[in-house]
């Protein structure tokens, strides 16, 4: 089940934060809950998905993103995914995330959100490719940067990793072949 609860306690907690700018960090801490644990007692892979979502939506809120996605009746997507994981995150164990947009196309937002573990080390790294929605389909960036008052913000250069991960998902065939 989705974590509603602690979803609302992020934005509880971090309502008052001051509004961040278009690719600031929004920094947050959590909790591994026995219920997010699989059978080795450690952080599971598809819930750690989930807990990034605790970072995202409060980042976006900062940003000014929710309310111009509620202005304009329009919804967030993800388009794509990459993650790394490299340290085990064991039931009760507390982490730090570190949410941010790291750039953006004509189409995509691109966000990156990490994990930390009391020692320093990153558990685990995820960039994201997200793409708002309307009615017609995907809102242009461009579109969407004027609906946040950013309609002359340039995107920042964006890390020779997070281009060869757009170059390599632009060759990945869609559909997937059948068997």
């Amino acid at each position: 089940m989705y974590p509603f609860a602690r979803m609302f306690w992020q934005l509880y907690l971090h309502r008052k934060a001051q509004p961040l700018p278009l690719t600031g960090t929004h920094v947050s801490h959590h909790y591994c809950l026995p219920w997010d644990i699989d059978m080795w007692r450690e952080l599971n892979n598809g819930r750690t998905l989930t807990l990034y979502d605790l970072g995202r939506i409060p980042l976006a809120r900062r940003v000014g993103l929710i309310g111009a996605l509620r202005r304009e009746r329009w919804g967030l997507a993800m388009a794509g995914a990459c993650v790394r994981y490299r340290r085990r995150v064991r039931a009760f164990e507390r982490v730090e995330m570190r949410s941010r947009l790291i750039g953006w196309d004509a189409r995509f937002l691109y966000l990156e959100q990490s994990m930390w573990n009391r020692r320093g080390e990153c558990t685990s790294h995820i960039l994201y490719r997200g793409a708002v929605t309307g009615r017609a389909g995907i809102v242009p960036t461009a579109e969407v940067l004027a609906a946040l008052g950013q309609a002359q913000a340039t995107p920042p250069p964006m890390p020779g990793w997070v281009q060869a991960w757009i170059a390599a998902e632009d060759t990945r065939p869609w559909p997937p072949m059948q068997d």
